[in-house]
């Protein structure tokens, strides 16, 4: 495959599936493939170009960086994973937000339990307090973009009922809920003294040379470049401050190519100690077909009976809503990172890598 050659492959997803822009980057494990391109507007609006310049929301791939600062906070002894989450956070503003069959298990749950999306707790975008609609449809239908601070979320937490008691799975089910992570931002602001955008900055963007990745704040919203636009379907999604009230969950902005500095540094070792990844994925639980959870990284692994001639090959990293994606082929020895900028195609973003990876073999 030549630099062209991904180009067109590139250029030929815009258009479907309503995907208005794209941008994405492949890298060889050694480097000696190093592929960048983009397509499409990145804001229709205004007919400016998608460039691989362009600075995109990473949406719930922000959850690697997450768990990136939570493993240096461990390491660092800030954190202990194995305790309950009530050691970092006020009483008050946990208290029911975990529910099942009448016995309160807030106080109880772990950090470890937070990362792993084994805490059984709803997820306050995504699942409908009964009788009514989640935030996610919502916004999809057009509400009005505002910030949420932590106790408004918890308060939505609490009138969604809980998937599964956290004591009585043994780590074994997993519920995908952005409110795990939330609660993962609140704790890094507690233990560190400051805001999770400021976390970031100091202990990832800075050590990797990062100057284009920032958590966005709404003081950013003001200041910074607009990010290209995410859409559903033709309506566009301008949600900017509630991204910045998502940081920990969902509202990192960064490019291309630096999200791929991040990612290979994620799993070299270079911000955190290499050795923990053996607890971080000892146990992959399943979340939605085919992809698997364990801390804070998905993996992607379709079944040998769905593809017995080839098998394809894993891919561990993290996708987004937005139809982002930062993924690693252990196998392929390949990185790949990028966006569709489109919710209405979460499949998409696998399908691509999954061309990609045939593209370049």
């Amino acid at each position: 495959m030549q630099q062209t050659q991904f180009a067109t492959l590139i250029a030929a997803q815009v258009g479907k599936g309503a995907v208005k822009n794209i941008v994405a980057h492949v890298q060889s494990q050694d480097g000696t493939l190093d592929f960048a391109s983009a397509a499409g507007l990145a804001h229709v609006a205004s007919g400016v170009p998608m460039t691989v310049d362009t600075p995109y929301c990473i949406a719930s791939v922000s959850k690697l960086y997450t768990v990136a600062l939570i493993m240096r906070l461990y390491e660092q002894g800030l954190i202990d994973l194995d305790q309950p989450i009530s050691a970092y956070l006020p009483a008050p503003l946990l208290e029911g937000i975990h529910v099942h069959h009448g016995r309160d298990y807030s106080q109880q749950l772990t950090v470890a339990q937070l990362v792993s999306q084994t805490s059984g707790l709803p997820d306050y975008f995504e699942d409908k307090p009964k009788g009514g609609q989640s935030l996610d449809e919502a916004f999809q239908a057009g509400a009005p973009d505002r910030g949420y601070s932590t106790p408004e979320l918890m308060a939505i937490t609490r009138s969604i009922p809980a998937k599964f008691a956290p004591a009585a799975h043994d780590g074994k089910k997993a519920h995908y809920a952005d409110t795990n992570y939330h609660l993962l931002g609140a704790i890094i602001e507690a233990v560190t003294g400051q805001t999770y955008a400021a976390a970031v900055e100091q202990m990832i963007c800075a050590p990797l040379g990062l100057r284009h990745t920032y958590a966005l704040t709404a003081e950013r919203v003001q200041s910074e470049p607009k990010f290209a636009t995410i859409y559903a379907q033709d309506r566009a999604l301008d949600l900017p401050l509630f991204l910045a009230s998502h940081g920990a969950e969902g509202g990192i902005i960064a490019t291309t190519r630096e999200n791929l500095t991040f990612l290979r540094a994620f799993f070299d070792g270079k911000l955190f100690d290499a050795q923990h990844f053996t607890r971080m994925t000892r146990q992959w639980n399943s979340i939605f077909f085919p992809i698997q959870y364990a801390y804070g990284i998905m993996r992607f692994k379709m079944p040998r009976i769905l593809s017995p001639f080839q098998p394809m090959p894993e891919l561990i990293g993290h996708s987004g809503s937005t139809g982002s994606f930062a993924f690693y082929s252990p196998a392929r020895a390949l990185y790949m990172v990028g966006t569709l900028n489109q919710t209405n195609a979460p499949s998409k973003p696998f399908r691509l890598m999954l061309q990609i990876m045939s593209a370049i073999k």
